[in-house]
């Protein structure tokens, strides 16, 4: 009763109710373009496909799509383009003095470093639609997912390829445009609600496999224990992950003393909280990003090169060693790591600079007690950071890794292993907790008891 009446408080506000409904609309529009298919593409075969091998590194792209890429719709590429043009961009402005500098200029600067990535996002498309399209061409084509008409003649191939790299990168910048207009008009991040709602779609495919496989599976009392297992290790997952994304590192801090005349102002003791892990889910989507382009362009080399030669051997190799897979491949276990903890640490320096701290501390007249104040007081607090961040690193990468444990000691498929860990759980629990710490916060404005509070009901409102 509790949360029914703080969901209609919420709704009670005019402004969060306009902003709740234009969010669900432009969402239900990025599931609409996920079943538009691209022409010259047998959608049936091409989810046979994707039903009886999982798709391989296009199961992982699928994944994020939503099922976009298995119907061979025009959403296909998803928001990722866009998120790995973001990637490349917060890194050159870390290292190029133009890009930095125009990073501190505040909302018009960020306009022109917008402008950027969208244009960065437009080739990265054009790349990575033509490899997609180019291996489905090289290795389906025969199976009859792309029509026969379009395999007959190189004319048929070209115009192919053509038109559905246009829709494919169509595709891409509208759902940018979607998640732009939910920051500005809508409740959440755009981006990160468009990736949680195609993650959630492919949930009900993940109970129909696991379904299938239970009904399959020869000894039904292990069927029903492995469903026992799956269901509380989900569970605990998502309290370990809540119980981090909230964690926090309390550093004592002291407000100093102000005599003036017979008052005495100040000297109150507080904390200056350090989130242990800052960063988010961004490092798990960057690696994620990442570790797609060699995967992809293995795939596209493989189809290209003659079968049972040196070079197809090579590049179906790279492919199976950047996988994730029931084997738990070494390279890329060690390469998911590096760049977990790489990015960890670079997004947690991008957010949090001990020195502007410690100087709005001092300036503030606040101190940590037994630490001096300045360069003393950075140092101290970057030292506790590091500390810290490792801690979250760590968390991130057993998350990350989580779904090949299912995989290798469960012996489910990626389908239904995708939901117990890695960047999908990681991605909607963030994402739900963002969300919810708005609504949080509209409600709180108006005197509103929030969704996390412990009782619900409506205090005296004065304006709503």
């Amino acid at each position: 009763m509790a949360l029914l009446e703080q969901m209609g408080n919420a709704w009670r506000i005019r402004e969060l109710r306009r902003k709740m409904l234009i969010t669900l609309g432009l969402l239900s529009l990025c599931r609409v373009g996920a079943f538009v298919p691209l022409p010259g593409i047998d959608m049936v075969a091409l989810q046979d496909y994707f039903k009886g091998w999982g798709g391989g590194v296009l199961g992982l792209l699928d994944l994020f799509t939503g099922g976009a890429l298995s119907n061979g719709a025009v959403f296909g590429l998803g928001i990722m383009p866009y998120i790995t043009a973001s990637i490349i961009f917060t890194l050159l402005a870390n290292v190029i003095p133009q890009l930095e500098q125009l990073r501190k200029e505040g909302a018009a600067g960020q306009r022109k470093l917008n402008q950027y990535m969208r244009l960065t996002t437009v080739f990265i498309c054009l790349f990575q639609g033509t490899i997609i399209l180019r291996t489905l061409l090289a290795q389906f084509g025969g199976a009859g997912v792309v029509s026969e008409a379009v395999t007959t003649s190189w004319l048929g191939m070209a115009g192919f390829l053509l038109t559905g790299t246009v829709l494919l990168t169509c595709g891409t910048l509208f759902l940018m445009w979607i998640g732009e207009q939910i920051d500005q008009h809508g409740i959440g991040n755009g981006i990160s609600l468009i990736i949680t709602v195609n993650i959630l779609a492919r949930l009900p495919v993940a109970i129909r496999r696991l379904n299938w496989q239970i009904t399959n599976e020869a000894n039904q009392q292990n069927a029903i224990l492995k469903v026992i297992l799956l269901l509380g290790l989900f569970v605990a997952i998502v309290a370990a992950i809540v119980y981090i994304t909230r964690g926090e590192r309390r550093i004592p801090v002291q407000q100093q003393k102000h005599v003036r005349g017979p008052r005495v102002y100040g000297g109150q003791k507080h904390y200056l909280p350090l989130r242990v892990n800052t960063a988010g889910v961004m490092p798990i989507i960057f690696a994620s990003v990442l570790l797609q382009f060699p995967t992809t362009i293995a795939t596209w080399a493989s189809a290209r090169s003659t079968q049972g030669s040196l070079w197809h051997s090579l590049f179906t190799a790279i492919k199976d060693a950047f996988t994730p897979s029931k084997q738990m491949p070494l390279p890329y276990i060690v390469a998911y790591g590096m760049l977990i903890f790489f990015f960890c640490y670079f997004w947690t320096a991008v957010v949090f600079n001990p020195r502007d701290m410690s100087e709005s501390l001092q300036s503030y007249g606040s101190f940590i007690p037994g630490i001096r104040p300045g360069r003393r007081t950075a140092d101290y607090l970057e030292g506790i950071m590091n500390r810290v961040t490792l801690a979250g690193a760590f968390f991130l990468l057993l998350i990350a890794l989580m779904p090949m444990f299912v995989m290798a000691g469960l012996g489910v498929g990626w389908g239904v292993a995708g939901f117990l860990g890695g960047t999908s759980i990681l991605i909607v629990v963030g994402v739900t907790l963002d969300v919810v710490r708005r609504i949080n916060d509209h409600l709180e404005m108006r005197r509103y008891t929030g969704f996390a509070a412990g009782t619900g009901g409506r205090r005296r409102s004065r304006r709503r």
